[in-house]
């Protein structure tokens, strides 16, 4: 089950043409700070921003990796410590080093690193518990089981569990961007009227009677209605850009987040 933002995300994205999207042409100048860039500068020297971009990388993808382990039988403490004590090794600049693009699609790379890291480290990471280690993140425990018993009950494999939960995190962060956008652009109150509409919850208002409330005209309600989603589906694709290896590879991947998104 999707997240009501992921969910209504995925809404936009079926609304689009394919659906709609621009040429990958288009994105070559996106990459200029990808989570790959990222890993690559943290691991090839001891730069404080880089260090702090991929520690807000795994505070933005722990969940899904938690997700998997507590899909394939692991309890909540142990899933919790496992997850701290595998970022605390990716956090290494040593593990880093030797690692680059060439590994693929960063949601893949980030899960066969942990499973590596299930198969050889297991000890190591309760010993992080047992012997006190300083914690590199702070990540919730709590919230984190709570949303996990959210999960509905299915058949789904640890990994296609844990490919449906990133492809949310992307999804929510790319409303988050848009959100933010249409703040800084002092049109907030245009966005939060406007976000039922966007992301498929119902609405007790019709857009007549929106555009009455917010002093416009019906048709030029809707067309910012349109151009929010317009908007999304470009940040949408700069996100999955800041995720692959090269820009040939931005198509393929929204569609798999379409297959991932469709269950």
């Amino acid at each position: 089950m999707l997240s009501t933002s992921g969910l209504g995300c995925y809404n936009i994205l079926m609304d689009s043409p394919i659906h709609g999207v621009e040429p990958s042409a288009k994105v070559s100048g996106l990459f200029t700070t990808t989570h790959w860039s990222v890993v690559l500068a943290a691991g090839q020297s001891a730069n404080v921003q880089a260090s702090a971009a991929l520690e807000q990388l795994c505070r933005t993808y722990w969940y899904p990796l938690y997700a998997y382990m507590r899909r394939g039988g692991y309890p909540p403490e142990d899933a919790a410590d496992l997850t701290q004590g595998f970022f605390a090794r990716l956090l290494r600049e040593d593990f880093l080093s030797g690692v680059g693009p060439e590994k693929g699609r960063f949601r893949s790379y980030l899960l066969a690193c942990l499973k590596h890291f299930l198969s050889d480290e297991l000890d190591k990471a309760h010993a992080w518990k047992r012997g006190g280690q300083v914690q590199f993140l702070s990540l919730d425990r709590e919230a984190a089981e709570s949303r996990y018993w959210e999960e509905p009950a299915s058949d789904l494999t640890p990994e296609k569990l844990y490919e449906q939960r990133w492809a949310c995190v992307l999804l929510e962060q790319v409303m988050q961007r848009l959100e933010q956008d249409a703040a800084a652009a002092g049109k907030g109150a245009f966005f939060e009227a406007l976000k039922p509409f966007l992301v498929g919850e119902s609405h007790s208002v019709s857009y007549a009677e929106l555009a009455v409330k917010l002093g416009v005209s019906e048709a030029a309600l809707k067309m910012k209605a349109q151009r929010l989603r317009h908007r999304y589906q470009r940040l949408l694709r700069e996100e999955i850009a800041h995720t692959v290896a090269s820009p040939d590879e931005v198509e393929d991947e929204i569609r798999y987040l379409f297959r991932v998104l469709g269950g």
